[in-house]
Order: structure tokens, then sequence, then C-alpha cells
């Protein structure tokens, strides 16, 4: 089924969220979980927070007609939503995409042979990472096209997943990501097609681009490209609310296999008190997306009128305007990539200002550059922003400080799976004793997210360095450091 575009409105409605109205709106006498029972005598510091109707919809589960019983709310509204996607099966969550990736992870490590490796893009999200040691994968990477010119890294190009399955002995799948967190689409069709030709399923982390294919303007989602699996992280720009998200299973050659592995693994993961409300705005979500063509239309009109006044402005640039077709074959029209560099202005330093000076939050920075988000039928005030950032003066801390100089290190070997890295007792040595040991952890530096070492990795003396220049940088960040300035490491205790 393909995907909508939402040329015609869809009547379908919100079945679970309207049958959890529905029950709210009765005067229940609830001697069940939740304990706040709806109630203020109970509960009414959170009465007072979040108001009567929200601890009224505030339901357990296993209710039938919403959740329970033949043709129930919650089952048609998670046909509804593949429908929407083009899925064969979807599954809601309510621990994020996190809880996704960690499934599709299970997934891979119920196929084939434990020893098989699985080919995952290097920049793959933490939650992945993760995992690969719950589900005790072995991996190999294929790497990402970085952008020198800003420190941020793409998606996967075809060329270089050929590469690198033809140097993978006996994969059992591909892990790849895309949209990129600033928004460069990579080119899902021909990646499904080359892991397909290799005999294995690909697995997509679309989190950033569950408004794909909602609108003729908007790149097409992966599972209509043939993905096998899709991670959506509805909550990002969809329109649920945080921590909601889905998994989608594509209609593909590998989903006979698949679909009962994901049904397990989604059992060991998922919440058996999953929240209605966060189920609830799944539901609204999916239903605002298929009829919101026009509000759609008027925010991607909205971000590119943004563009374009920056664009004239003549002192900022606009980040995806530098790319080419080996780094993205579109560009997210939701997001704005600022380059602040242009105007001698520090990334990390200008988005911290725009919230203290201006109140206005931008997703993320680099030392170059910041990127805006627009929500699906969102219209902001894009005088407010830019006036903002015309305001913003290129001195002091908010001088432009260049880190980007910094060459990606090369990553160390493999030497003991991830999992029992992990698990392994563990010992945090000086940062130049750790050089040549099995590290223990997980370290990325901020720009650009890329994991520098895994745990089971022989760390190198080349990649402590890069992590101290980066710990020691203007807004530098390495995420799962020990310690902030990475003066120590923690690795795997050979003594024990």
């Amino acid at each position: 089924m393909a995907p909508t575009d939402g040329a015609e409105p869809h009547d379908h409605g919100t079945p679970y969220a309207d049958a959890v109205a529905e029950n709210a709106s009765h005067n229940l006498l609830r001697l069940n979980v939740p304990g706040h029972s709806a109630d203020r005598a109970a509960a009414p510091e959170l009465m007072d927070f979040f108001g009567a109707d929200v601890l009224k919809k505030d339901i357990s589960p296993l209710l039938t007609g919403i959740d329970m019983g033949a043709n129930n709310a919650y089952d048609r509204s998670l046909a509804l939503a593949a429908g929407a996607w083009g899925a064969r099966r979807t599954w809601f969550l309510t621990n994020g995409a996190s809880e996704a990736n960690r499934i599709g992870a299970l997934v891979f490590g119920a196929l084939g042979r434990a020893e098989q490796p699985v080919l995952v893009q290097r920049s793959a999200h933490s939650s992945f990472i993760d995992g690969i040691i719950l589900a005790g994968l072995t991996p190999a990477f294929v790497q990402p096209v970085l952008d020198d010119c800003y420190g941020i890294a793409h998606g996967v190009s075809p060329a270089e997943l050929e590469r690198a399955l033809s140097e993978t002995p006996d994969p059992k799948g591909v892990y790849v990501v895309t949209p990129s967190y600033f928004g460069a689409v990579a080119d899902v069709e021909s990646l499904a097609e080359i892991a397909h030709s290799a005999g294995v399923p690909l697995m997509v982390d679309e989190a950033w681009g569950a408004h794909f294919g909602f609108h003729p303007k908007l790149p097409a989602n992966s599972l209509s490209l043939g993905a096998d699996l899709v991670v959506s992280s509805t909550h990002k720009l969809g329109g649920s609310l945080t921590q909601s998200a889905m998994l989608h299973l594509g209609d593909g050659p590998f989903a006979g296999v698949l679909e009962p592995l994901v049904e397990r693994a989604f059992m060991l993961t998922m919440s058996t008190s999953a929240s209605a409300i966060l189920l609830a705005s799944l539901d609204i979500a999916r239903n605002s997306l298929q009829n919101g063509r026009e509000r759609i239309g008027a925010s991607i009109d909205a971000a590119e009128r943004i563009r374009q006044q920056i664009r004239h402005g003549g002192r900022f640039a606009i980040v995806s305007d530098s790319w080419d077709e080996t780094e993205a074959i579109a560009a997210d029209p939701l997001r704005i990539s600022v380059d602040v560099r242009s105007a001698g202005l520090n990334g990390h330093a200008v988005r911290d200002e725009l919230i203290r000076a201006g109140g206005i939050y931008t997703e993320i920075s680099t030392d170059a550059c910041i990127v805006a988000f627009l929500g699906p039928g969102f219209e902001p005030d894009g005088e407010r922003f830019i006036a903002a950032l015309n305001r913003l003066d290129p001195s002091g801390r908010l001088a432009y400080a260049d880190t980007l100089a910094l060459a990606l290190p090369r990553t160390g070997e493999l030497r003991v799976r991830p999992r029992d890295a992990w698990f392994a007792p563990a010992i945090a040595v000086a940062a130049a004793d750790a050089i040549g040991r099995v590290s223990a952890d997980s370290l990325a530096a901020y720009p650009p997210g890329i994991p520098n070492v895994l745990p089971g990795e022989i760390i190198s003396e080349e990649v402590v360095d890069f992590l101290r220049k980066v710990a020691a940088s203007p807004g530098g960040y390495v995420r799962g450091a020990s310690d902030p300035a990475v003066d120590t490491i923690r690795v795997v205790d050979d003594s024990a």
C-alpha cells in the first residue's frame, strides 16, 4: 500500500483517541491504576498541573473495546497507521524511536548465525549501539558521507554500501540512517536494491522523517522506496507527544521472516503499562498528517520564505544550499540550516544566546551552524527569528572559534564483541594509559557525533588526541565520556 500525499481527505478518524475520550466522558469510579484515580482528592497537585481532562484520559490498559476484544479501537488505529505509511504492519511505541532501534537490533540478532556481522552506518544513533550490545551483535561499519566544511555527517552513498558489502563476509543485514539531523536525504531506493541483491534486509532509521510522503514537496518515505524495517520517531516531526514513536514493516521480500521476529522483540521491549495519552497522540498525529496537506504546504512555504530572507540578507548562508548529489539526493524542506560562521559567529554560542536573549529555541548547533525545525502545520514568526540573528555581534563568546580543522581519527580494531566489552569488569585509567587497550564505553565527539570508539574496540593514540581536543574546544562535547575533559577513559580490566 502506497503512503498518502495528503491529496484526498481521509475519513477514518482517530478510533483509539476517540475511544479514550469516550471513556473519560463517563462518571467513573476508578478503583484501579493509575493511582491518581482522576480524582482531585487523590492527586490535587497533579490535577492542578495537568487538568482534569488529562487525568481522565490517563487510563489503564486492557479495556474491552479500547485495546481488547475483536475489532478494538487500538487495533484499528494500528491498521490505519500501517495504511498511512504504506506498511505491511505498524507497531506503536511509547519508549521512543530508541525502542524501535533496539527492536531492530534484536531482530538482526535472531537472523542467521550469531557470528554473522550486521553492516551498520557508523553514525548510528546511540540507541542502535545500545541494541548491538543487548543483542550481542558483531557489527561491521559503513561510513556516511562527511561534510568537511561544516563538520556534519550525511547518509550512506550507494557506492559506499556496495564497497562495504563486498568487504564484509556473509552479512545478515544492513542498518542506515536517513534523513540526517541536518535534513540530508540518502538514496534509499538504491540502498535497498543493493542490500536485497546481497540477500539481506535493509533497516532505515528514518527517525527524522516521520512526515515524509505526506505532501508532494516532501521526500518519499523509506517504505515506499523498498526499505524492510523503518524507524519513525513520530514525535519529532510527525506531531505526536514526546516519547511516542512507530516502527513500520515493509511488504518486501523479507517481510515473512521479519514480522514474527519483530513481534517477539516488541514483546521484550514494550511497556506493559503503555501510556494511553502517548498512544492517542500517535493516532491523532497520523490523522493530522493524512489530512494536513494544506497545513504542511503552508509550513514548507514558510520555511522557504525564511531561507530566502536569510539568503537575500547576505550575512548568513543556508547550509543545505551547498550540498551536491554525493551528499544528499534531497533536503528536508522543513529544516532551516543556517551557516552563522559566515557572519563570524560560533554556532553553539548563537544557539545559547537565542534562547537566553530571545526565547528562541533551535534544534541543534555545531561550531559553524544552527538548524531550526518547523513541525508540519507550524508557521513561525520568521521576522522574529531573523531579527534575533541579525542582532548578534561576532565578539566575545559569540565569536567563531575554529575546531572543524580536526580530521576524524581512524577507528580502532574491534577486538571484543561490544556486548562482552560492555559487561566486562572495567576500570577508569588516565587517557594516555588507555591507548592500546579495549574500550568499555561508546565515545562520540560532537560535532559530528559519529562514534569514535565503541565497546570492544582498541583505543588509539589518534582517537585519544582527537577526543581531548574536541572536549577542550568551545562547545565541544564527548558523549559517553567518564569525565567532560576526557582526562580518563574506561577500559576493560584485563586483570580481572
